[in-house]
């Protein structure tokens, strides 16, 4: 096989495409952009700015890939989107390209499903093996760790992480972190119980599994104050990994602002914007 282009599609003489990528009718692929092989670009895909994507992705038509940040704080610098390996981005889904203040970067992993008109705003990090079901928004600076689930319409406020191997129900509202390995409903998001289909489907032991419920019980249903089951849980010598994943993820959203651990993180996040796109294209 070869690339193939459809005559329609216009192709900037800056962009890189891979071996045999295959680009749709009447997509456009800017002038900084570079496509990895065997990745495949439907009809009527825009991809702008300056935009990396890996191999053996499959890109569904009408999405918007790098397009500029919605945020007022842009001011046209060079900022990036990343995008990993194997991933299925389905349509009229938008991906922003990040911002200085909030390091300069967009990057989704590989491995990823994200299901029709689903958003990732500009900073966002998405791991691998994620869903995005059908209209999920993330606002900005949103971490969404490996093999986390989010329903339809869900949707998570700036600087949230969505823990990893969570499942957050279909139409969610979520202004807090989002616990590993647990279930979260609700509008406001609440704690439901421990994602045990998920963390089958991932090869978690059953005794990892009891160990994650029964840590549950004692975090969200004992009554008792957060931070000081956390710490007496941290003293303890005998918590699996799992656990201990858990522990610490609460910890970090007790010491962030309105529950989320990222916020604290704002000039380290403009420290690295500075040093990756400004710093970089003043050299």
């Amino acid at each position: 096989m070869s690339t193939s282009i459809h005559p329609t599609a216009v192709i900037s003489p800056g962009a890189q495409l891979g071996q045999d990528v295959k680009v749709g009718p009447y997509s456009v692929v800017g002038d900084n952009v570079r496509v990895g092989d065997r990745t495949e670009i439907g009809a009527q895909v825009v991809i702008d700015g300056v935009t990396h994507i890996g191999e053996d992705n499959r890109i569904v038509g009408q999405t918007s890939l790098g397009g500029a940040p919605q945020d007022f704080s842009y001011r046209g610098e060079p900022t990036q989107l990343i995008i990993g390996d194997g991933n299925t981005i389905r349509e009229f889904v938008t991906i922003n390209r990040g911002t200085i203040k909030g390091g300069g970067q967009t990057r989704v992993g590989s491995h990823n499903l994200l299901m029709a008109c689903s958003h990732v705003a500009h900073d966002c990090e998405i791991e691998d093996h994620v869903i995005l079901g059908n209209g999920v928004l993330l606002a900005g600076h949103v971490l969404v760790e490996h093999h986390a689930n989010l329903s339809g319409m869900a949707g998570a406020v700036a600087f949230v992480t969505v823990g990893a191997h969570s499942y957050v129900g279909a139409m969610t509202r979520m202004s807090r972190d989002v616990p590993p390995f647990m279930i979260v409903e609700g509008h406001d998001s609440r704690v439901r119980g421990v994602n045990v289909i998920g963390l089958e489907r991932a090869g978690v032991s059953g005794e990892e599994s009891d160990s994650l419920r029964a840590a549950f019980r004692r975090i969200f249903r004992s009554g008792q104050p957060r931070r000081p089951v956390l710490e007496e849980m941290r003293a303890e010598s005998t918590m699996g990994e799992h656990v201990l994943e858990l522990v610490n993820s609460m910890s970090r959203t007790e010491i962030g602002y309105k529950g989320r651990y990222r916020e604290s993180l704002r000039e380290e996040f403009t420290r690295l914007g500075v040093e990756r796109i400004l710093e970089c294209s003043s050299t």
